[in-house]
């Protein structure tokens, strides 16, 4: 009751309540999820990184052995050979990207702006974040005999794992809240991305292109983003009712 003897009415439209929820009314909150994303980004990928940098002979000794062994499996078994470069070029950055901006378009139609400008912008600051670390890492790609897969450029982080994990971080963030209503199509949701990034990076490492520490620095690299840069629009700007699209009916 308010004092003037009146009911004092509160709205219960979601858009209210997100704005109550909103972070920037909280600025710990807001400090919290900064210092949060800057850690997923900076501290995983960068001990990695310097490790690679440094040789450390652990690490060169477990690259070495499983560059071999896939080596040689896949000298033995062209049909899996066949099978990877097949999935690796039509899983590659490019398509990726090409999907990701269908999805983008798909959303700004759904006048999902906000969620649009999230997708785009973590495609492309992931790509651009993996171009640049692979010309300051420099690092050359393995020397196998009888390769069975070619590649261009320096080879960590691997840009196809990377965009791999990106591209199942759009797919996770932008379609799941369909599916909240439906495990079956949840559980599907997780399992495609699971594939998509599991298994483009698998095919970098058996077509003797990439090392193993690569391709999973590819896959922290691509995780770390999508954290920072879902935390980023998160605290910059509250999730009202055109930042995201609208959950079909069921």
């Amino acid at each position: 009751m308010s004092t003037s003897g009146q009911r004092t009415r509160v709205p219960a439209s979601p858009s209210w309540w997100a704005r109550r929820l909103d972070p920037d009314n909280s600025p710990g909150l807001r400090l919290t999820l900064a210092a949060t994303a800057a850690f997923l980004v900076l501290v995983p990928f960068a001990l990695l990184a310097l490790l690679v940098l440094g040789s450390w002979p652990p690490l060169h000794r477990l690259d070495a052995s499983v560059a071999q062994a896939l080596h040689g499996y896949a000298v033995d078994h062209p049909g899996w050979v066949g099978f990877m470069t097949v999935w690796t070029h039509a899983l590659g950055p490019g398509p990726l990207r090409v999907a990701a901006l269908a999805v983008v378009v798909w959303l700004f139609a759904r006048r999902a702006s906000r969620l649009a400008w999230w997708a785009a912008t973590t495609m492309a600051v992931g790509g651009l974040l993996g171009a640049l670390l692979k010309l300051l890492v420099g690092r050359d790609r393995p020397n196998l005999p009888d390769p069975v897969g070619w590649a261009t450029g320096y080879s960590f982080p691997s840009g196809h794992a990377l965009n791999a994990a990106l591209a199942a971080g759009v797919l996770l963030v932008v379609f799941l809240p369909y599916a909240r209503t439906r495990p079956a199509r949840r559980w599907a949701l997780w399992v495609a991305a699971a594939v998509l990034t599991g298994l483009t990076g698998v095919s970098r490492m058996a077509l003797g292109v990439h090392y193993a520490s690569d391709v999973v620095g590819g896959w922290v690299l691509g995780a770390a983003t999508v954290a920072a840069t879902t935390a980023a629009f998160r605290t910059w700007g509250s999730p009202g009712p055109a930042g995201r699209a609208r959950t079909p009916a069921a």
